[in-house]
């Protein structure tokens, strides 16, 4: 199960001699998705309540273990070693965090066991405790998954055409000082800013967020879930502010809000690095389909964080085709159809640090190729 994270897999060093900027295959493929589903064994598709679970208690196992080390040490330690032992905490413990948001992730998917009221009910605790709106996002994500790389209707990351493209947006990209400020800004408020605002995400005629029922995102039919994912929130949100009170705010801020802001960046670059690449590409409505919009994505690597992250990052392109298959399941399911995908799958095992820098600096807007006949194909570019 760990292989992902090897860097030593024969089969990682084999994609990485490829050029991973090479732009993917974009025709419509000559294999159907039940011919992908028919490569994969069918044990892939069997979900165990008892060994999802088992992932959960350990997640969970680790947190305790951190915050008893934390809160029963620390204050032992002299004066340098004690302000360096607490962001190793905080990193630590926002993996952590970000492993546990990915299983509440799965339950929207209904990958965590064959019951969707068990998988709604783990989801909403797991979520509402990360201060994640869980039916609010479970919807949008869902619509996500039905429209990748449209960019019409695409959820989230949706790029911006030229014409679109700000001068502010601009003097970012081509200010050293403006792409670092823009960096922090992404990666410490984006995710509050999509739950929030929708920023990021697909144009709506009026104010979308994910903690509106009456959102444009959501249905009528889905109103009363986004009530129930507020009342999460703000159950958490009370249980937090109780204890700010018995503590006080720098003792919650340290054991609890530094590593959630952690998992939030997390979160935001999982998402960036997944679907913003220039080999990628977008379509608009006279090309896309759902077949070729799912595989216009991209897996990473991330070391011995696949593991933690439960094989959210270099299981990516299998969780677009298939989102019900769980995560143990999710490597031998990417192996088996890696094959028959060929030129249609894309790994980049370019180290994180490096590929985040490039592939905001490539990816600025996109745009169709000059003398093109593929009208309504679009690739990132960078040049204004």
């Amino acid at each position: 199960m760990g292989g992902g994270g090897n860097m030593s897999n024969p089969t990682i060093k084999t994609e990485q001699k490829k050029n991973p900027l090479q732009r993917v295959t974009f025709s419509k493929p000559p294999f159907t998705i039940g011919d992908i589903k028919k490569a994969i064994p069918s044990r892939c598709f069997e979900r165990s309540l008892l060994r999802s679970f088992t992932y959960l208690v350990q997640d969970l196992i680790l947190v305790f273990f951190f915050y008893y080390i934390a809160t029963t040490y620390f204050h032992f330690l002299p004066s340098p070693y004690y302000y360096i032992a607490w962001p190793i905490y905080w990193i630590f413990q926002g993996c952590v965090f970000t492993g546990i948001w990915m299983i509440g992730h799965e339950c929207g998917h209904h990958a965590f066991s064959d019951y969707h009221r068990i998988n709604d009910t783990v989801g909403l605790i797991l979520h509402s405790l990360l201060l994640t709106p869980y039916f609010s996002w479970k919807y949008s994500h869902r619509r996500h998954h039905s429209n990748t790389s449209s960019i019409e209707h695409d959820e989230v990351y949706v790029p911006k055409l030229k014409s679109e493209l700000s001068c502010f947006s601009k003097y970012l990209n081509n200010n050293l000082l403006g792409r670092v400020l823009g960096f922090a800004c992404t990666f410490t408020l984006g995710w509050p800013l999509y739950l929030v605002f929708n920023a990021s995400g697909r144009a709506y005629d009026r104010f979308a967020s994910h903690y509106n029922p009456y959102s444009p995102i959501y249905n009528n039919r889905e109103r009363l879930q986004i009530y129930i994912s507020d009342a999460g929130v703000i159950a958490t949100i009370y249980v937090l502010y109780r204890i700010v009170l018995v503590q006080g705010l720098p003792w919650l801020v340290s054991i609890y809000g530094a590593p959630l802001q952690i998992m939030s960046s997390f979160i935001v670059l999982i998402t960036f690095l997944h679907h913003t690449h220039s080999s990628l590409p977008h379509y608009d409505s006279s090309e896309w389909d759902w077949l070729r919009g799912a595989l216009a994505t991209v897996d990473r690597d991330f070391g011995i964080l696949n593991k933690v992250f439960h094989h959210i990052t270099d299981t990516h392109v299998l969780h677009h085709l298939f989102s019900t298959i769980p995560h143990y399941h999710a490597m031998e399911a990417t192996k088996a159809v890696k094959p028959l995908l060929g030129e249609y799958y894309q790994f980049d095992g370019t180290p994180i640090y490096k590929a985040i820098w490039r592939d905001s600096r490539e990816c600025l807007y996109v745009d169709k190729d000059e003398g093109s006949k593929d009208k309504g194909i679009f690739w990132y570019k960078n040049k204004l």
